[in-house]
């Protein structure tokens, strides 16, 4: 009886102790709560961070406005809430809700916004948008610092309106807007945005006019590290030993590979961008020409997302523009494989507005995509400096295929950037091919090649031993089959086909 009773005293002092402990958290919580105002990350109500979710590009004009000096800290604070309170309409208008808005428009501007969400829900429509260029001016800044009036112009807009889930409308505008801005609650709302003009936008889908011909050339990735070229494993002194096996395997231009997620996505990892130079710093050594392609393992073409997309491709291309070893551009390996999953309409707008910014900075070096196979060549041609496509299929069909595309396009320049044929043959394929017949196709296809005078890259210089589910999946005869594409085998000795790398 005694033990019970410590037993259950021990309980209740146990008990006051945890209850008296909650108490004090409780009471702590509330006093730091009181304490913390008006705090902008407890605000809002949509976690917005611009940095990460929309970086549409922007050009300030040089401050000369009525009233008040504008400091550069108040002016980044000003541009970081009028971004966002794009954003959150962007949202608000796709999704028919309206968090966020209260954040960033004051009563009098959100109750337009929210008209037009209850009246698109009404009539089941919804706007996926966004803006990729802002050209803002300063006009006024009140002297008690609380109110900001600006310019916004050539602003480039982009809208699909879908009614019931169908698409309905795809439009491309330029536009200028009057802005008037009020700083409540430490950060500023817009009280109006009125639309002054708007007309659609037209591309100049202007052409390098370069030739691109005579390219000889091979897909690369080292050995040690495919699909991971830049990471922990990057070797300089590897990289250097395979340009010189392809120069001296009569080969002029190398296709490289830029993973979207693996270099920051936006904001682009120096390191990796200082590894991406340094190849093409090696290449020029072996006077090798380099084709770069953009966006590798990268499948979301949201239209929210394009601003981070064209922040990403301006800081690529800003880098690499003027490097001598830099022959092309390749906006995406091929894109068309997401055509079923993604839509044909989204993705080749996509591919649209990525070709419209390369080009907005470099002018000089040419532009196209890495289709998947000869059919879905014919898109966007009228954008594009010269097609390429890829051949996996029988080797019988290439001489017919190649020459009803050049049919079709005759005043444009194809390549083939990707062709092959695996040495696959072994456990999980009895029946597949040996490196005798990977010799065989190889020499078939430097004649056809060499018939129709076709540009062309081989898939690729070694075989692996590691291929990453991503590229191919968990199945074994997939992976065996990605593995012996190469022209070199796991052990380091050249293959059979090695002597039709380059000519017959």
């Amino acid at each position: 009886m005694g033990i019970n009773k410590n037993i259950l005293r021990g309980v209740l002092v146990l008990s006051y102790i945890v209850i008296t402990a909650i108490l004090i958290l409780g009471i702590g919580s509330i006093y730091s709560y009181l304490n913390t105002g008006a705090d902008r990350s407890n605000m809002l109500h949509t976690e917005i961070k611009k940095i990460e979710q929309y970086l549409p590009k922007i050009e300030w004009a040089p401050i000369h406005n009525e009233g008040r000096a504008m400091d550069s800290q108040t002016l980044a604070t000003i541009e970081t809430d009028y971004l966002d309170a794009w954003y959150v309409k962007h949202i608000a208008y796709k999704t028919n809700t309206t968090k966020g808005i209260d954040d960033y428009y004051t009563e009098n501007a959100r109750q337009s916004i929210f008209d037009i969400i209850s009246k698109n829900k009404a009539d089941s429509i919804y706007i996926d948008g966004t803006t990729l260029e802002h050209h803002l001016n300063l006009d006024f800044f009140s002297e008690d610092g609380q109110l900001a009036v600006l310019t916004d112009s050539n602003v480039i807009e982009y809208k699909r309106v879908y009614k019931n889930d169908l698409l309905v409308l795809e439009t491309k505008e330029q536009s200028t807007y009057r802005i008037i801005l009020l700083l409540e609650d430490g950060f500023w709302r817009i009280r109006h945005l009125i639309k002054q003009q708007s007309v659609p936008y037209v591309s100049s889908d202007k052409k390098v006019p370069k030739q691109v011909s005579n390219i000889r050339g091979i897909n690369y990735y080292p050995q040690a590290t495919p699909w991971d070229m830049y990471g922990d494993g990057f070797d300089e002194t590897i990289i250097n030993a395979d340009f010189n096996i392809i120069k001296n395997a009569g080969l002029n231009t190398i296709r490289i590979f830029v993973p979207y997620d693996d270099f920051d996505k936006a904001n682009i990892n120096p390191k990796k961008l200082e590894k991406l130079n340094t190849v093409l710093d090696l290449a020029q050594t072996h006077q090798l020409k380099v084709m770069v392609t953009l966006f590798d393992f990268y499948g979301d073409y949201s239209v929210i997302n394009w601003s981070l997309n064209q922040h990403h491709v301006l800081g690529i291309v800003s880098a690499l523009q003027h490097h001598d070893a830099l022959f092309a551009w390749d906006i995406k390996n091929e894109p068309n494989l997401d055509f079923d999953s993604r839509g044909k309409t989204l993705v080749t707008a996509w591919l649209k507005e990525m070709i419209a910014t390369v080009k907005s900075v470099d002018t000089i070096h040419p532009v196209t995509i890495g289709w998947s196979n000869a059919a879905s060549a014919t898109l966007l041609t009228n954008q594009l400096d010269f097609v390429s496509f890829h051949y996996y299929d029988d080797l019988s069909d290439l001489d017919t295929t190649f020459k009803t595309l050049k049919t079709e396009l005759p005043n444009t320049t194809i390549a083939i950037t990707e062709f092959g044929m695996s040495s696959n043959k072994g456990l999980w394929h009895p029946l597949g091919n040996s490196e005798d017949n990977q010799a065989e196709y190889y020499k078939d296809a430097q004649k056809i090649f060499k018939a129709n005078n076709i540009s062309f890259m081989s898939w690729t210089l070694y075989d692996f031993t590691e291929i990453p589910k991503e590229v191919v999946g968990r199945l074994p005869w997939r992976k065996q089959t990605q593995e012996h594409f190469g022209f070199i085998d796991q052990n380091g000795e050249t293959k059979p086909a090695f002597k039709y790398i380059s000519k017959e």
